[in-house]
């Protein structure tokens, strides 16, 4: 057991994965109540995403691992095994905080080897779950990006990013800044069982819409579309029309998928809440974790179809701009100039960066 050693205020010494003490903590606080942080100094914090993975990007920073949005389908699940931390109540309330993230990001932004490419943050958990607005870790991420001129993309589910607004203005004048907000659905019974760690869906789409009021244009992830719960015709409509309104400048939608760690949970919930639904998810999800090919065509095509109706598309290349012109936000001293980033198309935020797993011989990178 890798963390066994870890309780309370006190810390256990685990240099194979951080180099450094883990010293765990718990605060008696409501928005905090049961959850233990576990704060770890990280070896490195640009993470490089497997040459195999589906993901339109190459590198990745997660200050955070594990998320107390406790979405019970959330695919990241699994990557708290590499742990030996509980994939289901344990992903929700056992979080790793990596509290040297803005120094360490500094510094490998700095290395003569980095050559500037995009960075994708909300990738694997969340950067603006609540733990952030204790650790404040993003001010500091922000600030070294925009620093380097580094191009760089949010997705969230966190109105947290709000507070951040005047550092994403500055950053998006030097440099590519792409953001995206997550809103699978505007159904609040749905929302509250399957997201009830996270902001209201209405409260997400108010900061898809301060965030264009302020010259920041903001695509939304549709996802993920739930079969069987948050994907009649009526509900996608009623989910486009509110993400039109909010003033995405895009919307893309992704079907649920159930990766291990996350199928057992969400499986374990659907018989709870959702008993007669079994059978359908046993069939649909038969061969895999993704749905099949002609169920996430057809998702496509409606909320595409829908899109087009109400005047929005789908992510398209180029579709995130930079924003302003003036000096605020100029690469501070010894920041290298970047070259914008030649294929934007390829920068767009899909959610599921695979985390590499040491049982498979693999060195493990805490994304």
């Amino acid at each position: 057991m890798r963390w066994d050693n870890l309780s309370g205020d006190g810390a256990a010494e685990h240099p194979a994965l951080f180099g450094t003490q883990v010293v765990s903590r718990t605060f008696d606080t409501p928005e905090f109540r049961g959850v233990t942080f576990h704060e770890v100094r990280a070896r490195s914090i640009v993470n490089r995403v497997p040459g195999a993975s589906r993901m339109p990007f190459e590198w990745t920073v997660n200050p955070y691992r594990g998320c107390t949005h406790a979405c019970v389908y959330c695919f990241a699940r699994g990557t708290h095994r590499y742990l030996d931390l509980d994939t289901g109540a344990g992903f929700d309330s056992q979080i790793v905080v990596k509290v040297n993230a803005p120094e360490l990001l500094r510094k490998e932004l700095g290395a003569r080897r980095w050559n500037g490419e995009h960075i994708a943050m909300g990738t694997n958990v969340d950067c603006y779950q609540r733990a952030e607005g204790r650790y404040r870790l993003m001010p500091g991420i922000l600030t070294a990006l925009r620093d380097y001129a580094n191009p760089f993309s949010i997705l969230t589910k966190g109105t947290l990013i709000l507070r951040d607004l005047e550092l994403l203005r500055s950053a998006a004048a030097v440099t590519d800044v792409a953001v995206s907000v997550s809103v699978g659905s505007t159904d609040e019974e749905l929302w509250r069982t399957v997201e009830p760690g996270t902001p209201a869906p209405e409260r997400r789409l108010d900061v898809v819409r301060t965030l264009a009021e302020h010259g920041i244009p903001c695509g939304v992830l549709m996802a993920p579309v739930i079969p069987f719960l948050g994907d009649s015709p009526e509900q996608l409509r009623t989910t486009v029309r509110a993400i039109a309104a909010g003033g995405a400048a895009s919307v893309t939608p992704l079907a649920l998928h159930l990766r291990p760690g996350a199928r057992e949970w969400y499986m374990r919930w659907l018989h709870a809440h959702h008993p007669g639904l079994v059978r359908h998810y046993e069939t649909l999800y038969a061969d895999g974790a993704y749905a099949p090919k002609w169920y996430q065509r057809r998702i496509t095509r409606q909320v595409h179809e829908l899109a087009a109706e109400y005047g929005i598309g789908p992510a398209a290349a180029g579709g995130h701009r930079r924003v302003g012109t003036g000096t605020d936000g100029a690469a501070g001293p010894g920041a290298p100039p970047r070259e914008a980033p030649q294929d934007p198309e390829r920068y767009g935020l899909f959610e599921g960066a695979p985390v590499e797993n040491p049982a498979q011989g693999q060195q493990l990178t805490l994304l």
